[in-house]
Formats: structure tokens, C-alpha cells, sequence
């Protein structure tokens, strides 16, 4: 069985100073693609899904529980995580389904009632022996529905301090990655001397990187090639993020990326066959680009490829 808990993932992950990759999936192609990288490339990985997938999925239980079955029918360590619960409750009920943890993003609320609702919900996870990751800061950009219009890099002292009160398993950081990407000449500075002043004050604590995908110029013109109108957004290189597990980040969200191999693909086929109709004919190579992304992100950036103990 290699169903693991997110804590156990982040803590191996802490001691090799690596990243383990959180990719969000939302049905049976995005799943088998990340399952098959994560065993092709012996690496731990992270399930996630988000609260958009909850308006895709027709049944959230039983996707669940397909993630969860196919998880533990892969033999490398998976966990499973909903990203992004704007409530509470929404954390809860994702709980409730089998998630073995749930990020709360708390980072719209002040300092005080997001530690509030933050400390209340972590008890309430642990008695059930789930984690709850937690944010402070604040990321620019646009992805599903999360939305911010500036950075606000999240303050060392208070962070340490805020991981104290309320006693969440994993703190995601505002440093210089963005949500889904913003409109730049070129890659987005990753500011390494927050980062690290945030690592000296919780050392040997897992924190995590939202809006890790780096949107490489090369890709998004290959899609845009295609027939595609993606703008042209920048975000992190991967060089930076490749950088980031020796200070602490232990978990790191990737997603866009994937999703433009996958959208490349499923052009690609369909400008050279026309004619072709069959879902399978293109959703196939387009979960292969997909895997092949993942595959990518795990040896190049998160640097977790080999590492499972399994």
C-alpha cells in the first residue's frame, strides 16, 4: 500500500532537502498521467485537487476514492491534498472525503482571524489525523479561483510566529512565485532572502511554493503555434524554484505547465487530423505530454525523482 500521509511526505522530504511536486488532477487522464510519472520516476508525489475540479467532477466521493485506489496500486509514496479550501469548512468537507490533508488559504483575512480559523481547523484535522497547510502572504495573478492583484512577500518574524499559534503542518509562502502567471518581460525574481530569512526562523519545517509552474517562453509559443491565444506570462524559472528545496520548500504546486503540454497536444493532433473524432485519438498523446511534463518537473525542478523509500 502506498498511500502515505502528506506529513510523512514532507518530513523525508525536509531531511533530503527536496521537493516533492503537487500536481492537481480532475479526472481519470490527469491522474494516470501523474501516477505513471511518479512510478516511471521512483518519486514521492502529491495529489491535488482544486475547487474548480469540484465543479467538473460529477461525483467528488467517488473520484476520490479512484484516487485513492490508484494510489495505493502505485508503488511510490502518494498522498493526497485539496489545494486551496477558501473556507474552513470547504477544508472540512475535504477531509471528510479522504483527503488526507487540506490547504486552507486563510491569506485574505487578517493576521489575527486567519490565525484564528487556521488554529481552530489544525485541531480539528489532527484529532482526525489529517494536516492542514496554511498561507501567509500573498501571491499575484489569476489561477482557478484564487486572485490577487499584488505580491505581498510573506514577513519571516510572523511566520514563525503564525506556525506557532496555530499549529498547521506546512506554511505556503509569498517569495516571488504567482498564481497561473502575470504579464512580464521575463522570468519573475525569486527572492531568495526572504525565502531563506523565513527557513532561519522554522528551520527543519516544511514550506510550500504556490504558483510553481515557470510558463518557459518555448512552451506557451508552441501552443500559441497551434492556434492557441495564451498571453504571455512570465513566472519563476525553474533554475530558481530547482533551488528552493535546500531552504525549507518541501511541497510546491506545478500545474500550468502541465496543462499547456496537455493543450498542445490535443492541437497538435487535431490541426494534423482534422477529420479525427475519437476522444482517445487525441487525449492520448495529450496524457503522454502531460506524464512527460510531470516526469520533467520531478528529475529538473522538484529534484524527488528516486527518492521514494518504497
Amino acid at each position: 500500500m502506498a498511500l502515505c500521509s502528506i506529513k510523512e511526505l514532507l518530513a523525508h522530504a525536509a531531511e533530503g532537502e527536496y521537493t516533492v511536486g503537487a500536481f492537481n488532477v480532475c479526472n481519470m487522464d490527469t491522474l494516470g498521467a501523474v501516477l505513471a510519472a511518479a512510478r516511471q520516476e521512483r518519486s514521492p508525489v502529491i495529489l491535488q485537487m482544486s475547487m474548480g475540479a469540484r465543479r467538473f467532477v460529477p461525483s467528488i466521493p467517488a473520484f476520490v476514492a479512484l484516487m485513492k485506489w490508484m494510489a495505493e496500486e502505485t508503488p511510490v509514496p502518494v498522498a493526497l491534498n485539496h489545494d486551496h479550501c477558501p473556507t474552513p469548512q470547504a477544508a472540512a468537507e475535504a477531509i471528510g472525503w479522504g483527503f488526507s490533508g487540506a490547504m486552507f488559504d486563510g491569506s485574505q483575512l487578517p493576521y489575527a482571524e486567519n490565525a484564528r480559523q487556521t488554529r481552530r481547523l489544525a485541531a480539528w484535522a489532527h484529532e482526525r489525523g489529517a494536516c492542514i497547510e496554511a498561507e501567509l502572504g500573498r501571491l499575484p495573478g489569476f489561477e482557478d479561483e484564487v486572485f490577487a492583484e499584488h505580491a505581498d512577500f510573506t514577513d519571516p518574524a510572523l511566520a514563525a510566529r503564525f506556525v506557532e499559534e496555530t499549529g498547521c503542518d506546512s506554511l505556503a509562502v509569498s517569495v516571488g512565485t504567482s498564481h497561473g502567471g502575470v504579464k512580464a518581460d521575463g522570468p519573475l525574481p525569486l527572492d531568495f532572502g526572504v525565502l531563506g530569512a523565513i527557513h532561519s526562523a522554522l528551520p527543519g519545517y516544511p514550506l510550500v511554493l504556490h504558483g510553481a509552474a515557470s510558463l518557459p517562453e518555448e512552451l506557451l509559443r508552441s501552443v500559441n503555434e497551434l492556434g492557441g491565444k495564451v498571453p504571455p506570462v512570465r513566472n519563476c524559472s525553474e533554475e530558481d524554484i530547482a533551488r528552493t528545496g535546500r531552504l525549507g520548500v518541501c511541497k510546491a504546486n506545478m500545474d500550468v505547465d502541465n496543462f499547456l503540454c496537455f493543450t498542445r497536444e490535443v492541437r497538435r493532433v487535431l490541426q494534423d487530423a482534422p477529420e479525427q473524432y475519437d476522444p482517445r485519438r487525441y487525449l492520448g498523446p495529450a496524457r503522454e505530454a502531460f506524464a512527460e511534463e510531470v516526469r520533467h518537473k520531478m528529475r529538473c525542478v522538484c529534484g524527488c525523482a528516486g527518492k521514494s523509500w518504497l
